[in-house]
């Protein structure tokens, strides 16, 4: 089996390729490393480019008969789009419809999207299901629901089968330690914490220490990336045993709050973090937590690593080894 995967060399899709490469599946990765790193790349055959880029595209899958598609070449950062939604309608959207339209031409039938909760908006209730309204808050959220609603459309129209995964918080790293989130900038809890127990950061921001939880911080649903791959692999396996598309709700159905994070990272590195109390930022949520049934029932998916010290231990194994480069850098 050949499987194309698009942001192969970012957080992701990096750890994606490993976990293909190690069932035996030939991988060609297709990035433009915008976000994505080179030292990510350990294994598959690299394909530079842009998923804008029609003719880039297109090259790779002459040069490549695919018998599927795993999607992770998208932009993530929620502020940013807020900012400028043209950058994240152009690359997630307008960049999407160019991959469907070229795998749809060479006869790709499966295709596995990184979609996300963001498509939910401000939870109606919790945990949240696959039946939850959709009302994205941002244009990142919308540029994530706008893809599904033309998958389902491809599907009708072309016979494109697709699976699409959404995301709670992705967070932790490689197992072994030769991966992990170096995003630029950072902005995700976990690695925030790590870089103040490190001293690559001052200190990490809790923003809102009123909201109506328990110590009256967020409460979020943390999936190791692990955990999220195996669920993209049973996603490609169940496609190819049905061709029947369909939306899956990732996460561990337990929530943890920024001071229950933060209290993992002291008890994993043995020290204090540091802390500053901020506002609430506009748009956030009290708690996010996903009803993650349909995909324990459906695709047998089985978290293997859904305990918060253990999430955190493997992505501080990470932070330590980034540390470690950029003091020999400097």
């Amino acid at each position: 089996m050949r499987v194309l995967v698009t942001g192969g060399a970012g957080y992701i899709g990096s750890h994606m390729v490993k976990m293909l490469l190690e069932q035996s599946v030939e991988v060609a990765i297709f990035d433009n490393f915008s976000t994505g790193h080179r030292d990510a790349v350990l294994g598959g055959t690299l394909v530079e480019g842009d998923i804008l880029d029609l003719s880039a595209l297109d090259a790779a899958f002459r040069r490549n008969r695919f018998d599927a598609v795993m999607h992770f070449a998208s932009l993530i950062q929620v502020e940013e789009s807020m900012r400028e939604p043209a950058k994240y309608f152009r690359n997630n959207i307008v960049g999407t419809v160019h991959l469907l339209d070229i795998a749809v031409a060479h006869g790709v039938k499966h295709f596995v999207f990184s979609s996300s909760a963001a498509i939910f908006g401000e939870p109606c209730y919790t945990p949240i299901d696959e039946e939850h309204p959709t009302q994205p808050l941002s244009p990142y959220g919308f540029s994530k629901l706008a893809v599904e609603r033309v998958l389902a459309d491809y599907e009708r129209a072309y016979g494109l089968h697709s699976i699409s995964l959404r995301y709670f918080n992705a967070a932790g790293a490689d197992p072994e330690g030769n991966r992990g989130e170096a995003h630029d900038p950072e902005t995700h809890l976990i690695p925030l914490i790590l870089q103040a127990a490190s001293g690559r950061r001052g200190s990490v921001k809790i923003y809102g220490d009123d909201y109506p939880t328990a110590d009256g911080t967020c409460v979020r649903d943390y999936v190791h990336v692990v955990d999220l791959c195996d669920a993209h692999l049973l996603a490609l396996e169940y496609l190819r045993r049905t061709n029947r598309s369909a939306a899956f709700n990732l996460g561990n159905s337990r929530g943890y709050s920024v001071k229950e994070v933060i209290g993992a990272a002291e008890r994993v590195v043995g020290r204090s973090v540091p802390v500053e109390r901020h506002d609430r930022r506009p748009g956030d949520p009290a708690i996010l937590v996903a009803d993650s049934t349909r995909a324990k029932a459906e695709l047998g998916w089985r978290p293997r690593f859904d305990d918060i010290d253990t999430i955190v231990r493997h992505a501080w194994q990470w932070e330590q080894r980034l540390a470690k480069k950029e003091k020999v850098a400097n």
